[in-house]
């Protein structure tokens, strides 16, 4: 590769971050749940893969409503999931290993078992009344129309002061109220706490519901149901934008943090909501979530317009990150219309995923094209699941335990696995993956360390070649001293590409041609399900 710029590369600018599910990764106790130390067994793992940052999702003290977003004690590790000692283990013997850990930071809500809650709801005269959000009603009835994320009215009546309070979510998840500044001072405290002890950032849970309307007007109605609304007064209020800026100042105290936003939009994938909270200079967060590669078909095109929308949104000087699962949705390699050529296509996306510009995230068992799991209505833990089945079984699904080794369990647990894991278990595993040259997992190592070789993937420009029209997606990642060009067929057909302003590239890697030997771009044949990716000379 060529001779790097001055540039300083920044770990979760130019790195590539994996999001651990924490009940699902590893357990190393034989209760059948992932814990901390089982994630400390699995550093050798992440690291030969590449990856630079770690985000786990909630390992805070909790009842577990909604499995960890329903926080009791934000200073305290769930036994469930070890203690604090396992966590400061994890973290020293992580950043020996140049492995960064990210926290999943809930702001909006509690679990109504927090003692902040309980002395909230004590008396409408408690000192912490206001930090959360109350409200008498009107007379007879709720509030407001404001409907909950999960179904149904977003107020919940409290018998003992005879007032209302707000749950954007479950029952057992009262809001916080970001607009009293002693509760915005004190969850910054709790915040502090994990930043003193060497955690390099959080991911933002929701940040973008954390304010609601200060006049509690009625959210506009839609199509004339009353279930459906706009959520104009309860998202992406200035309010918002403005602890957004307060985060930053706290994080830029401290050398080398990253804020990652989830920006829960509808419809989903707003880029220009996402965006907005990637403020201009110091004044946003670093990075934020706008799932529109989620929301894409499977089509070049689709996602072409996508990026390009994604990209457009930006500030300046605002910096991307691109994401194709999560633990909320299923897993992308099992959307429709993924279900045909499944592993074919998920080396394009792959390719893709790790050549665009900004920052790539890999959820646990992508790299392996782990699949949803049938889980029987009797399994169902998920409290979404249990309320809407069966037109919606839940998100269990995409949160089954890591597919390991072909050995019973998957080499998950020892004990009962809290999920049950995908019958495909013996066949695709880590193990069994880790010994085949062409493997998902092989392809997934060999692009990250090319991208972390190629100084144009990890801070070049993008430059559009092919909007997908044709069914072949290509674009240049440019720097001053590297030009890289990536060619990404999303069809089964053969296809035929040309470029005019270059002859021929290097092959630095591909799905279907040899490695170190030249290729040609006029009238250049294309394969189903191809991935190529060239250096250009001048």
């Amino acid at each position: 590769m060529s001779k790097k710029n001055n540039e300083t590369l920044i770990w979760w600018k130019h790195g590539v971050i994996y999001h651990i599910y924490p009940r699902s990764f590893q357990d190393s106790n034989g209760d059948g749940i992932g814990d901390i130390r089982g994630i400390i067994r699995r550093l050798g793992y992440l690291k030969e893969l590449g990856i630079d940052g770690i985000w786990i999702s909630p390992m805070y003290q909790s009842p577990m409503i909604d499995f960890g977003y329903d926080v009791s004690d934000y200073r305290e590790i769930d036994p469930v999931f070890g203690t604090m000692d396992d966590f400061k283990e994890l973290l020293e013997k992580a950043h020996k290993m140049g492995i960064h850990i990210i926290l999943d930071m809930v702001l909006n809500h509690t679990s109504d078992q927090h003692p902040w809650f309980i002395e909230s709801s004590s008396s409408l005269i408690n000192p912490k009344r206001n930090w959360y959000i109350w409200h008498e009603g009107l007379t007879g009835g709720k509030p407001n129309n404001w409907k909950s994320a999960v179904g149904g009215s977003a107020w919940k009546f409290d018998e003992r002061t005879g007032e209302y309070y707000m749950h954007s979510f479950f029952d057992e998840q009262p809001d916080l109220n970001w607009r009293d500044p002693e509760l915005s001072e004190v969850f910054f405290e709790e915040m502090k706490f994990w930043l003193d002890m060497g955690v390099d950032g959080f991911r933002l849970d929701v940040i973008n519901l954390i304010a609601k309307d200060k006049k509690f007007r009625d959210n506009p109605v839609l199509l004339g149901i009353p279930a459906f609304q706009k959520h104009e007064f309860t998202r992406n209020r200035k309010r918002s934008v403005a602890v957004v800026k307060q985060l930053r100042e706290l994080l830029d105290r401290y050398e080398n943090k990253v804020s990652i936003g989830e920006i829960y939009t509808h419809p989903p994938g707003d880029a220009k909501a996402a965006a907005r909270y990637l403020a201009k200079g110091k004044n946003g967060i670093h990075l934020a979530f706008d799932f529109s590669l989620i929301f894409s078909r499977w089509n070049a095109h689709s996602y072409f317009k996508s990026i390009t929308k994604w990209y457009d949104s930006l500030p300046e000087d605002g910096w991307p990150c691109n994401v194709l699962s999560n633990h909320d949705l299923l897993r992308s390699i099992d959307r429709f219309p993924w279900r045909t050529n499944r592993e074919e296509k998920a080396k394009v996306a792959a390719a893709m995923l790790l050549t665009l510009r900004g920052t790539p995230f890999i959820y646990y068992g992508e790299e392996i094209g782990m699949h949803n799991t049938h889980v029987a209505k009797k399994q169902i833990l998920d409290p979404l699941g249990k309320r809407y089945w069966p037109l919606f079984t839940g998100r269990d699904k995409a949160r089954t335990p890591m597919q390991w080794n072909p050995e019973k369990n998957g080499g998950f647990t020892t004990g009962i696995p809290w999920l049950p894991l995908n019958r495909d278990t013996p066949a695709r595993n880590v193990r069994q993956q880790e010994g085949r040259q062409n493997s998902l997992l092989n392809h997934y190592r060999s692009l990250i360390k090319l991208r972390k070789s190629c100084e144009a993937l990890q801070r070049g420009s993008w430059l559009p070649v092919a909007n997908g029209q044709n069914g072949i997606m290509a674009y240049f990642r440019k720097t001053e001293n590297e030009r890289i060009l990536v060619i990404l067929n999303f069809t089964g057909r053969n296809k035929r590409f040309s470029i005019q302003e270059h002859t021929y590239g290097l092959v630095l890697y591909s799905t279907h041609r040899n490695p170190d030997e030249y290729t040609y771009f006029q009238n250049m044949q294309i394969s189903p399900f191809e991935a190529t990716i060239c250096l250009v000379s001048e």
